[in-house]
């Protein structure tokens, strides 16, 4: 089977793309090919991992019409006849969504070829949602994205793709959590809370935290591991009491976020894709959406999260020293509702995403021959 893997320009969307990618590879043996943007995260990471790389010039469009969308547009027409021949080849494309799979997703409406689609979200991302018109599945991780969609197309609810480091975190837990204490100086007894804002941060979470330490520092039952992004790590680092009872450790970017799950017992985090991974690592969430999200999805992915008993929303406006520490505190301090929430999230969570999206792939380009 030969497939074309697209989409990208965030490490949100080429993570779940690669997944995706590794299991058609070694578990169906498919000839996989990337195309992505030439200048998005995609053109480093998918080398890396062992795939050929197609790049091309793409641009992001805007909600309306300006000169910005027309280069957006122009630039995926070319992309697209450039990569057509490439798409004309393949049994099956499998779209990530995101401006980057603009061109190969036109090609695929041009050469006839099947479209898969991936959407990550509640609400579709403008791609997705023109592209839906003519794919011959999607392939979604929200219940509510189904709604959004076309009638006609094909939906199943498969899961996000999480990397199989992840999808692995509850089997070895216990393993993972004494190499997290040794890896973070952390304490195997304590209650482990994990604030993340992804992979660049949040700063208004970190501004958050580094006000509400004061009133964290006497809690002895409790440690924090913080992924600030790159650019915010002294905002949290500046705040942390040597002396206060409360263990704070704080990094720019976590690599092995595996073993950061295996040692946390809450998270707080953006209400992005992401969250696929907190949920299937079993974890209870206080989610707070990035407020400029297109379409404001986050909110819509973390109020869903909130109806499956997985999640507590906190809203960004909302957000303040005060809250963020009572938000934790309260679940710190009880012990049914975090086993509640954690259940809900492990029963939302759909670990073998990937596999699901592979075998969906295959199926596609089989009925299409």
């Amino acid at each position: 089977m030969n497939v074309v893997v697209t989409g990208g320009g965030t490490a949100g969307h080429v993570f779940p793309a690669l997944a995706t990618a590794t299991v058609l590879r070694d578990g169906f043996d498919a000839t996989v090919t990337y195309v992505g943007a030439r200048d998005g995260q995609e053109a480093h990471l998918v080398p890396a991992a062992g795939f050929p790389f197609v790049g091309l010039d793409v641009a992001a469009a805007q909600s309306r019409w300006s000169s910005a969308t027309l280069r957006a547009v122009r630039l995926a027409f070319r992309g697209s006849k450039a990569c057509r021949q490439l798409v004309r080849e393949a049994d099956v494309v499998v779209s990530i969504g995101g401006f980057a799979s603009a061109p190969a997703a036109l090609a695929a409406r041009r050469t006839r070829t099947p479209l898969l689609l991936i959407e990550q979200n509640s609400i579709p991302g403008v791609v997705n949602r023109i592209a839906a018109r003519w794919a011959a599945a999607a392939a979604i991780t929200f219940e509510g994205t189904a709604a959004r969609l076309p009638s006609h197309v094909r939906i199943e609810r498969t899961g996000n793709p999480i990397r199989p480091a992840i999808a692995a975190v509850p089997a070895h837990r216990d393993r993972l959590r004494l190499e997290a204490c040794q890896a973070f100086g952390l304490e195997a007894d304590r209650i482990t809370v994990l604030l993340t804002g992804g992979s660049q941060g949040a700063r208004h979470i970190d501004e958050a935290l580094a006000g509400a330490l004061a009133s964290l520092a006497p809690r002895r039952d409790l440690q924090l591991l913080v992924a600030t992004g790159p650019a915010h790590l002294a905002i949290v680092r500046d705040a942390i009491d040597p002396a206060a009872d409360i263990r704070v450790h704080a990094e720019g970017f976590i690599d092995r976020m595996d073993r950061a799950l295996a040692i946390t017992d809450i998270a707080v985090a953006r209400a992005g894709a992401g969250v696929a991974e907190l949920a299937a690592a079993g974890l209870p969430m206080i989610l707070i959406p990035y407020p400029y999200a297109t379409e404001n999805h986050q909110e819509a992915n973390a109020r869903e999260l909130v109806t499956a008993g997985a999640a507590r929303l906190l809203l960004d406006r909302d957000l303040s020293p005060s809250t963020l520490s009572a938000g934790i505190l309260d679940l710190v301090d009880d012990r049914a509702t975090r086993d509640a929430m954690a259940s809900a999230a492990a029963a939302w969570a759909r670990p073998d995403a990937a596999g699901n999206i592979a075998r969906l792939a295959r199926e596609i380009a089989v009925m299409s021959r």
